[in-house]
């Protein structure tokens, strides 16, 4: 029972919670008449089929009579009186989902204004919920006006295109509006800018960046003028634009629903590019003008266009092609003639005089004046006026300015302008004043310049050197090179590569004369044979006080030659020490001599060979820069040992320390002469070898001898005993260093018979070994000095009683061949040596300890008697 009770519970309680909900839009729904309305419904909690059925009533007050207006499930569900705009569609509902529909109405009248229901029959169980839902539909007239102000349908670029549009309503209820203007190019339409209905901006993506540099700007106005201005038109802003006003609604739940719109053509703009009527003038027009020397050159730049005053122009002055002096779009100017100036004002120069001073200036809108003070030859050549006109794409306001972007380019017409001169005449002979018979002879010529016309006062001379080599003394063609000037201010000037030549006196060119300049070579080479040539320039003073080339002649070549002579070189080697035995030290001078070389390098090689028809071995080089370098025959080890130094202007030396048998061999210089006649010519090079000088010695090893001496023959027990194995050298005695002994000590029992016991060694490294031993006693061996040994017996016993020798092996680093070597082992004489045996001290304990015991054991007795 209790189960039966909770299951009508629970049947009770969901019936509580489903239960039916329809709901409408929400409202009132403000909408414009003669625009489309559409009112949603939907059902939930429900019971009964999925797919619900609606049926739509409407009345013109919330209390007053109903009208059915239409049925999702009876045809004739409508009333008559709008059956007719049911039929026609202009009535219609539309099943969205199962449980959700909407009531359209095409075209909205303002007799529609009113209440509608939206009414669900029941399906369900149990009745519950409710079953309908209205809401308020409010229908306004039609008063939005869209009244564009056509824009020009022409604009220059660079110029505002202002697109201005009347957008108003009439206010009955609380509607909003809002502006769009967009541009339509072929079949494409885009938005530009939207203005509201919150008061809001929104661009177009391709309009972004524009609105927000200033280059879109949106002006509201009064009374419902809108205006949008684009400004610095490009090209790019041809096409058909449109103004688009659109009223809104603001419902419950924050939707903004758009009621009525209208779009309207402004009219199509054709933006005009500014090279169509930019246009550029030179005045005066006359093709060409005649100028003299120190007149000022003023030519004038005018340009036109339509939109003159949105133009940043860029002014260049060009003469021959090449730009003079710029005036860029900001007004700055930039002389580009300093490079030009810098290096025809040079007097030994090929210009024909330093430019005139150049200035540019804007006199007025449009008009660039070029001015050109004092000019030149250098200043004549065919005139242009090149201009550049840029358009800021950002808008005025942007900070620091917009984006600029060269909008065109044209180039004037054309304006020869010839500066006219009269140049000065002479005439020039070269002579030769010293003339070599030989290299190193000292060479002068002289350069005379005659006839000279047409030189005005404070006129000046200048002289150019060139000198061309001989055929055939390179493999390249004969060209000439420049030697070095003396400009019209008597300014010394020489070729880079005889810069130092010329510092040092060994090559000078001077003016010895107001018209004669001289060349002086102080010992001249064989590169220095060629043809000589001398090039005068007459400079004239402008009217700026500056000087300026006007004419320059050359004079006929002079070929300075002799008869040339082979250089020649000669080695001459002798031995300063020669070495007689290993270890010795071996020297050998080289002497050179020479005949037609004159300050020469000596590179020098040290060679040998073991016989004279052995290969020939490079042991070690100097180079004329003091640089020593080791051959690959030469053994690393042994480079400390090898010396070669410049011992003179013309002599070398070669030592070999600590000769070997390895060494024997013939020795001698191989000696190159390196002479450099001028600088930037080749070298030469005369090489020569000098006789041999032999190294030749008998290896003699040192001799050795081998003694042994001992401080005492007889010990008592548990003394030391020490003996000393004693060697000496002679002959050709090693270093220290170089000497090494392998020492043994042996012992010879005479008790027990003559069996031969080794005791001790050491071997030549200073490794001690002590051999197994019977006696209790211990021995040591001490290197006193370089050929002492001392075998130490400490604790001496019985058994160590008996004859001692020593056996000695020495080794010695030879001088000959460099390596350690075993000489024949040496055995000392014997010597003997006697331990004692003391009786009475061998005694003397034990009686004393008997006496002891005796005496104690006597007064022992005495006591207990």
């Amino acid at each position: 029972m209790d189960r039966v009770l909770g299951l009508v519970f629970a049947v009770f309680v969901l019936g509580e919670v489903s239960a039916r909900v329809v709901k409408v839009s929400p409202g009132p729904l403000i909408r414009v008449e003669g625009q489309p309305v559409s009112i949603r419904c939907d059902v939930s909690e429900y019971g009964g089929p999925q797919e619900q059925d609606f049926e739509w009533e409407m009345s013109s007050s919330s209390s007053g009579s109903r009208i059915k207006i239409i049925s999702t499930f009876d045809a004739a569900y409508s009333h008559a009186s709008l059956s007719k705009r049911v039929a026609s569609g202009d009535i219609s509902v539309e099943r969205l989902q199962d449980n959700q529909v909407e009531l359209k109405v095409a075209e909205v009248k303002s007799t529609d204004a009113g209440f509608y229901w939206c009414q669900t029959p029941s399906t369900d169980s149990v009745i519950s919920g409710n079953y309908e839902a209205k809401v308020k539909l409010i229908v306004i007239p039609n008063t939005l006006r869209v009244s564009p102000l056509a824009p020009p349908p022409v604009v220059p670029e660079g110029s505002d295109i202002i697109l201005s549009c009347n957008v108003t309503r009439e206010l009955t209820q609380p509607t909003y509006l809002s502006v769009t203007w967009s541009v339509k190019r072929g079949s494409t339409s885009e938005d530009i800018l939207v203005f509201g209905p919150q008061g809001d901006v929104a661009v177009g993506p391709k309009y972004a960046r524009r609105y927000a540099d200033g280059g879109i700007r949106l002006v509201p106005g009064k009374n419902g003028v809108f205006e949008l201005v684009v400004t610095r038109a490009t090209p790019s802003d041809d096409g058909l634009y449109e103004c688009n006003g659109t009223e809104w609604t603001h419902e419950d739940g924050g939707r903004w629903v758009k009621i009525v719109q209208s779009a309207r053509e402004m009219g199509t703009v054709a933006v005009t590019p500014t090279g169509q009527s930019l246009s550029v003038k030179i005045s005066p027009s006359s093709p060409s003008l005649l100028l003299t020397p120190g007149n000022t050159l003023t030519l004038l730049c005018s340009v036109a266009a339509d939109n003159l005053a949105a133009l940043s122009l860029e002014v260049t002055w060009l003469v021959d092609n090449r730009d003079i002096i710029t005036m860029d779009h900001s007004g700055v100017v930039i002389s580009n003639t300093s490079a030009s100036s810098s290096s025809s004002s040079s007097p030994a120069g090929g210009a024909q005089g330093r430019r005139g001073e150049s200035s540019l200036e804007r006199i007025r809108v449009g008009d660039y004046r070029l001015g050109v003070r004092g000019v030149s030859g250098e200043d004549g050549g065919v005139y242009a006026c090149r201009v550049r006109a840029f358009v800021e794409k950002g808008g005025r306001s942007s900070g620091g300015g917009g984006r600029w972007h060269m909008a065109a380019e044209k180039t004037s017409s054309v304006v020869t302008v010839k500066v006219a001169q009269i140049k000065p005449n002479f005439t020039l002979t070269l002579d030769p004043v010293l003339t070599p018979l030989a290299t190193s002879d000292p060479t002068e010529l002289a350069c005379h310049v005659t006839n000279i016309t047409h030189l005005p006062r404070g006129g000046r001379l200048a002289v150019t050197w060139e000198h061309t080599l001989l055929p055939g003394v390179t493999q390249d063609p004969p060209t000439s090179h420049l030697i070095g000037s003396l400009d019209a201010h008597g300014n010394l000037i020489p070729a880079s590569s005889l810069s130092e030549k010329m510092k040092s006196g060994a090559l000078t060119l001077s003016r010895v004369q107001p018209n004669t300049f001289t060349l002086r070579i102080q010992q001249t080479q064989e590169v220095d044979m060629g043809q000589y040539v001398c090039s005068v320039s007459a400079w004239t003073l402008t009217s700026q006080g500056d000087l300026m080339k006007s004419s320059e002649h050359q004079s006929s070549a002079l070929t300075v030659r002799w008869a040339t002579k082979p250089p020649t070189l000669n080695v001459v080697a002798k031995p300063v020490r020669e070495a007689s035995v290993g270890g010795a030290t071996f020297e050998m001078s080289c002497t050179v001599s020479t005949e037609n070389i004159r300050e020469a390098g000596y590179s020098v090689l040290i060679q040998s060979q073991d016989s004279l028809q052995s290969t020939v071995r490079t042991i070690m080089t100097l180079s004329p820069d003091s640089v020593v370098q080791h051959g690959g025959a030469t053994d690393p080890a042994r480079r400390d040992s090898l010396v070669l130094v410049k011992s003179g202007p013309a002599e070398f030396r070669f030592r070999l320390n600590g000769v070997q048998l390895s060494d024997r061999a013939f020795y001698w210089c191989a000696i190159t002469a390196l002479n450099k006649q001028q600088s930037g010519h080749t070298w030469t090079k005369v090489t020569s070898e000098s006789n041999k000088v032999r190294i030749d010695f008998q290896e003699n090893g040192p001799s050795f001898a081998i003694a042994i001496q001992s401080d005492a023959s007889t010990v008592y027990p548990w003394e030391t005993a020490k003996m000393e194995c004693s060697l000496s050298v002679s002959g050709s005695s090693p270093k220290t260093d170089d000497l090494a002994y392998e020492v043994r000590w042996f012992f010879t029992r005479l008790r027990g018979g003559q069996t031969t016991v080794q005791v001790a060694s050491v071997d030549r490294f200073g490794v001690l070994r002590k051999d197994a031993r019977n006696s209790s006693s211990d021995v040591s061996v001490e290197r006193k000095d370089t050929h002492t040994y001392q075998l130490n017996i400490h604790g001496t016993q019985d058994s160590d009683s008996g004859e001692y020798h020593c056996v000695a092996t020495p080794w010695y680093l030879s001088a000959s061949t460099g390596a350690w070597t075993q000489a024949a082992e040496l055995t000392s004489s014997r010597v003997f040596l006697t331990v004692k045996f003391a009786v009475w001290e061998s005694l003397k304990l034990p009686l004393l300890y008997g006496v002891s015991a005796s005496v104690g054991v006597g007064v022992f007795s005495l006591a207990l008697a």
